[in-house]
């Protein structure tokens, strides 16, 4: 795989963790417990498997001296940022929230479960697709907005 496929890649991973959540969502509302937890623990994979590439990616730019890719001065700039900056900082508060909410799912601990995940799915949906917009922002619209 060529390093360039990474950014398609993650988000690929973090929309199809976006319909994972959704999905899970839509089946708890529906009390199919069973269909709830095997989409939740798909959408985790995803997420992980997400975190994995990503890591790699920029390990890998890293390695081969290669710096971040800017987004080009402009009028969309400062919309890029905000969403890139409470992406960023949302991604790292998510990962303990969803570690948390699955503890208690795991141990049958409903109430405690359900009051989290009440505060950790809409964040973890936003951090899913926010990372899609900012894919297509970074590597769809910027290239345009370059010429």
């Amino acid at each position: 795989m060529n390093i360039s496929h990474f950014p398609l890649l993650t988000a690929s991973l973090n929309g199809a963790s976006a319909v994972l959540l959704l999905t899970a969502y839509a089946f708890i509302k529906a009390r199919r417990v069973t269909a709830h937890a095997v989409t939740m623990i798909s959408a985790l994979v995803m997420s992980c498997a997400f975190l994995a590439c990503y890591v790699t990616y920029h390990y890998l730019r890293v390695r081969q001296g290669i710096g971040i890719t800017r987004f080009p001065p402009g009028a969309v700039r400062p919309v890029y940022l905000v969403i890139l900056t409470s992406h960023t900082i949302l991604a790292m508060v998510i990962l303990p929230m969803v570690l948390i909410t699955l503890w208690h799912a795991a141990r049958r601990q409903w109430a405690r479960h359900r009051r989290i995940s009440v505060w950790t799915f809409p964040l973890w949906l936003y951090v899913s697709i926010t990372g899609v917009v900012i894919y297509w922002m970074l590597y769809v619209l910027a290239p345009s907005l370059r010429h």
